[in-house]
């Protein structure tokens, strides 16, 4: 009797399973760590069934079950990174070990910057969350130092220059003496301290509240996280804010 699953490649089963992004997992086997049937497998890209081939991680069974897709909420703290690579400090990902199950930001917030964060690992969503060509709206307000005029305001609103291709204009409104709402549909990198800075403003504090029509819940403190509801990934992925 066969297995109506098609072979993968050893490098995917252990990423699916949650245990290393695919360029991690073909180091880790490159390294010797991992067993197929009794048998050292080298090749990254070497096919298996997770279904029939008993597979061992560090003499340790590999679960034949997928994890659950799994998409949480984070109210990110200043302070930590949206990688995996802790060489510029801790990671958001280590505030979320609880899941029990690898997940990966959607999208990004520098590490000065707090609020909102979504963390998957269901690549279809982070795909749909994060890819400019969906067009999500993410909101953000920004204490800044700095005098808010008019001239302030045209300049947030013009598009800048970043990676030698023009951003789309922000959306910019004061929202107190000291304090901006801007609405972005792409965000790209640090694309509002950019802007700021063209502008004479220094950012104090920056903080995204919404993505879509989801909005970062008030009980929620930093550093704390909860999976979303099937109606919150829907206000995420499908209804404009």
């Amino acid at each position: 009797m066969t297995s109506a699953t098609p072979p993968l490649r050893l490098q995917n089963v252990l990423a699916q399973r949650g245990l290393a992004s695919r360029r991690a997992a073909a180091e880790i086997i490159r390294d010797g760590r991992v067993r197929v049937n009794g048998v050292a497998i080298l090749e990254p890209c070497h096919r298996v069934d997770s279904n029939v081939d008993a597979i061992e991680l560090d003499g340790q069974p590999v679960s034949i079950a997928a994890p659950r897709r799994l998409t949480v909420m984070l109210h990110k703290p200043p302070g930590y990174i949206c990688s995996a690579d802790r060489r510029q400090g801790p990671s958001v990902c280590d505030l979320v070990t609880a899941a029990g199950t690898r997940l990966v930001p959607v999208g990004r917030l520098d590490k000065p910057s707090e609020g909102l964060l979504l963390l998957s690992n269901d690549g279809d969503i982070v795909l749909k969350l994060s890819h400019p060509r969906y067009g999500h709206t993410k909101e953000y307000h920004v204490i800044v130092r700095g005098e808010i005029n008019p001239a302030t305001l045209d300049s947030l609103r013009s598009p800048i220059e970043i990676d030698g291709k023009l951003t789309r204009p922000a959306a910019v409104e004061p929202i107190a003496p000291d304090a901006l709402r801007f609405l972005l549909g792409e965000g790209r990198n640090q694309q509002i301290r950019r802007l700021c800075q063209r502008a004479g403003l220094h950012v104090v504090r920056l903080i995204r509240v919404r993505i879509n029509a989801l909005r970062l819940p008030p009980d929620l403190p930093p550093g704390q996280w909860r999976e979303l509801t099937p109606a919150e990934l829907d206000l995420a992925l499908n209804q404009p804010g």
